[in-house]
Order: structure tokens, then C-alpha cells, then sequence
């Protein structure tokens, strides 16, 4: 007795696999274009993702700000409610420690000293981290220290600092946000 062969044909007849492919893809391709077109009010929010590279990432907590030899440990502040509390109410400022301001865009920047009870420097850097402003600021007072230049971030440490360690206007710094296992506490 022979051995019996079956056969069975995949698909509608008249198509082989390669069109049933094809077919498919036509369809999804098709199917797509219909999607994306349509306007997403009308779409149930949960048919709506966002591709993981435009999540909105971490907000840095820390950061290093390195000038050739020396290194400042930084708080970072990067909302309005945080940049506009600052240094205010705090009664000390260890040597190598401060808190870096970081804003959306480049422009003029402008800080005070009201409730701020420990004398600060403060350096404003562009876009690049390029120092374009130092300035020295008393406690607890309302004059405004305007940068002398666009500024993006400004970094506020103890009086005196920059000078002592030979840190200018001009100077570029190297910032590393949120390094592994740096915490102020």
C-alpha cells in the first residue's frame, strides 16, 4: 500500500503565499494611513500612546559641575516654584556644595537675596556651560543681579568660591546630571 500524499492549499485560490503577503501588507498599509489620519478627538484615549522616546524623561536632582580641578556637588532647580524658592531659609552652605538653576531657554536672568540668609556667588553660563557672568550677593536683600549676558543656568555657591578657585568668566564647565550614586543630603 503506497504511502497517501496529502496536499492543502493556503489562501484564497488564484493567490500564492507571496501575494497573500503582499495583500496583507497593502491592507495594513492601508489600514494605518486610515489611522493615523483620523483626528485623534475622535479616538477613545486609551487608543492613544506616546512612543517611549517622547515620554518625558527624569527631572536630574544632582548635578557635578566640573572646572578643571575642582567640582561642585549642585541641587538642581528646574521649575519656576523651585527656582523661585532658591537658597531662601537655609542658615548654611557646606564649602563645594550649590545649587544649579536650570531655565528653558537663553535670556537675560535676573536674581535676588530676599530671604536668603548666606552670602552667594553666582555665575551665569549659556547654552554650552560657558561662564558669561560672576557676581558676588549679600544676604537678605532685594537688589537684583542681572546676568551680563543671555544666560540658560546660573550656579549659586558659598561667597567667595569662584575667586578662590580661580574660576572666570569665559571658563567652560563640564556638568554631569543625576551621576550614579550622588545624593545630597
Amino acid at each position: 500500500m503506497g504511502d497517501a500524499v496529502v496536499t492543502r492549499r493556503v489562501g484564497v485560490v488564484g493567490f500564492t503565499p507571496w501575494s497573500d503577503m503582499r495583500a496583507f501588507a497593502i491592507i495594513l498599509g492601508a489600514a494605518a494611513t486610515i489611522f493615523l489620519t483620523v483626528p485623534t478627538s475622535i479616538l477613545p484615549a486609551s487608543s492613544i500612546s506616546v512612543p517611549a522616546s517622547t515620554q518625558p524623561t527624569p527631572r536630574p536632582d544632582v548635578a557635578l559641575i566640573v572646572f578643571d580641578a575642582d567640582t561642585v556637588l549642585a541641587e538642581v532647580k528646574d521649575t519656576p516654584a523651585e527656582r523661585s524658592e532658591g537658597m531662601q531659609f537655609r542658615d548654611a552652605l557646606p564649602d563645594g556644595v550649590g545649587m544649579l538653576f536650570v531655565f528653558e531657554s537663553e535670556e537675560p536672568r535676573s536674581f535676588w537675596m530676599k530671604n536668603t540668609y548666606i552670602a552667594l556667588d553666582i555665575a551665569f553660563f549659556d547654552v554650552s556651560f560657558r561662564i558669561v557672568d560672576i557676581q558676588q550677593m549679600e544676604p537678605q536683600t532685594e537688589d537684583l543681579h542681572n546676568s551680563a549676558a543671555p544666560a540658560m543656568f546660573a550656579l549659586e555657591v558659598r561667597k567667595g568660591w569662584f575667586a578662590e578657585k580661580g574660576v572666570r568668566v569665559g571658563d567652560q564647565a563640564k556638568v554631569v546630571f543625576d551621576p550614579p550614586g550622588v545624593r545630597i543630603r
